[in-house]
């Protein structure tokens, strides 16, 4: 129950600050990107480990409280900061106008960035919220799935998805707020990646096999 509460108020405020920005109801795009949240946050329920929802509700003991704050801050860029601005973009008319076929190709984007995190979440039942090793639930490495490609593939999706929400919505001014957070969602990667090598058994050998953190070729 504590998830599905704090899932309905995040698709509430996800929602009251994209239409607050910009005035009005009146935005097709808008319901697109809206609705794709909603029907992704249900799946979760669906397919994802309810041991793990539970988990991502309320992390367990010994959660990190640094990558919690990092989170927390990445979050905010990510979602109230480039949601407020792409309203008020669409209300104030700031950005050059975006065809609609390349929102369109965002809004794909935004699906597959989704569906990514999905699918890590979904082979990974130690996908909490924040760093920590949990040894309470037998925390193993995965390396399965998406584990396959990247060491962090659920944070890859969410950073293309939410690289995506600005230009679904025609606002380039939004991808602003959206850089800030890529840049600090990097950094907590980097300090997971230091925990796990130093905390959880075998972690540092699937770092051997699987070379990339985000994205293959690049990082």
């Amino acid at each position: 129950m504590r998830a599905v509460l704090q899932a309905g108020a995040y698709l509430g405020g996800y929602a009251g600050i994209l239409f607050g920005g910009a005035g009005r109801l009146d935005w097709p795009m808008a319901w697109a990107v809206v609705g794709l949240n909603a029907a992704f946050t249900m799946a979760a329920f669906l397919v994802v480990d309810p041991d793990l929802i539970r988990e991502r509700s309320r992390p367990g003991p010994d959660f990190d409280r640094r990558d919690a704050l990092l989170a927390s801050l990445g979050f905010v860029w990510f979602a109230p900061l480039a949601l407020l601005v792409a309203g008020l973009d669409a209300r104030f008319g700031w950005s050059i106008p975006i065809p609609l076929a390349v929102e369109l190709g965002a809004l794909l984007v935004l699906a597959l960035g989704y569906a990514l995190g999905l699918w890590a979440m979904r082979v990974n039942r130690f996908f909490s919220t924040f760093v920590r090793i949990q040894r309470d639930r037998g925390h193993v490495v995965v390396s399965r799935g998406p584990y396959a490609l990247v060491r962090h593939p659920g944070y890859s999706g969410f950073i293309f998805a939410s690289l995506a929400v600005p230009v679904a919505l025609g606002s380039l001014y939004g991808l602003l707020p959206v850089a800030v957070g890529t840049v600090v969602f990097v950094l907590r990667t980097a300090r997971e990646e230091a925990t796990l090598r130093r905390e959880l058994p075998g972690y540092a050998e699937y770092a051997e096999r699987v070379r990339w953190r985000l994205l293959p070729g690049l990082w």
